[in-house]
């Protein structure tokens, strides 16, 4: 059964790890996050991007999708899904579809607008009993077609967005999508302690894990990150273990690639991939 994410994330500010928010984009990938967590006991948030979610087929494919292996794997630890960067109208399908959990991005909007759509969806969330993330300050890169320039959150504006009662709060703090570039600066922790100091027990999330040092995950944790988001690793382990798989010339037959043959060594690379994110954050056997 699919649950909102409020408790875990509650639990992993107060235990001081962060749980992993793991993006899925098709049937293997999903199985892949769900086995490793069971056998790692942790908690996770399975991130749908506007994007994945048509490329899966639609919203309540995804959610039937989740739900049909959540009952069939036995999966016993809590798993939230959540949209990952949504539009304010991409938020309201995807409650309408049956996800536990919505990021709202309204990082691109004026702040007074930026409040606006935060708080309705607030409401609605609220009544449903459902988690919802918000954002100030975009995160830098590209994701799925959205494009941040990496701006620094306004910690106070934070306080603005956090005050209208979301469960988690994403703010820019140098982290950027995709791979991180040889002159980044780094993490700006200066704004990060801001940001906690007016936000109080509110869990805060940091977005663009693929790449960030290890020693900047564990200080970005202690002050207050809850949730940690991975999709550019998985991309990239899923393509080069099917790559190396297809170049080897392995399952011919004169027949053609069986797909099964085909995507187990990305099955399998997520798998690690998701071990040891999870090893990192700290979330094993938290569930």
């Amino acid at each position: 059964m699919l649950v909102s994410a409020k408790e875990m994330l509650e639990k992993a500010a107060k235990g001081g790890y962060a749980v992993a928010q793991i993006n899925i984009n098709n049937l293997e990938w999903t199985k892949a996050v769900l086995e490793t967590v069971e056998e790692m006991r942790s908690p996770v948030i399975l991130g749908v991007s506007e994007g994945a979610g048509k490329y899966m087929g639609g919203y309540k494919t995804v959610v039937g999708m989740v739900n049909g292996l959540l009952t069939e794997l036995n999966i016993t630890v809590p798993v939230a899904l959540h949209l990952d960067h949504g539009s304010y109208e991409g938020a309201k399908k995807t409650i309408e579809a049956g996800f536990s959990s919505v990021m709202f991005d309204g990082s691109h909007y004026p702040i007074a607008e930026n409040i606006e759509k935060t708080k309705e969806l607030v409401d609605i969330c609220n009544k449903l009993g459902l988690s919802l993330e918000a954002e100030v300050g975009s995160i830098g890169g590209e994701e799925d077609g959205v494009v941040g320039g990496g701006e620094v959150a306004s910690p106070e504006e934070c306080k603005m967005i956090a005050d209208l009662g979301v469960t988690m709060l994403a703010a820019g703090i140098g982290n950027i999508h995709g791979k991180y570039p040889a002159n980044w600066q780094g993490l700006r922790f200066d704004v990060l302690e801001k940001i906690k100091a007016l936000t109080g027990d509110m869990p805060l999330v940091l977005h663009g894990g693929t790449g960030i040092p290890a020693d900047m995950i564990q200080k970005a944790i202690s002050l207050g990150v809850a949730k940690i988001n991975v999709n550019t690793e998985c991309q990239l382990s899923f393509a080069a273990a099917t790559r190396k798989y297809i170049e080897e010339g392995k399952d011919l037959e004169g027949k053609g690639f069986d797909p099964r043959k085909l995507l187990k060594p990305g099955y399998e690379a997520i798998k690690a991939t998701v071990r040891e994110k999870i090893t990192l954050f700290g979330s094993a056997n938290k569930a």
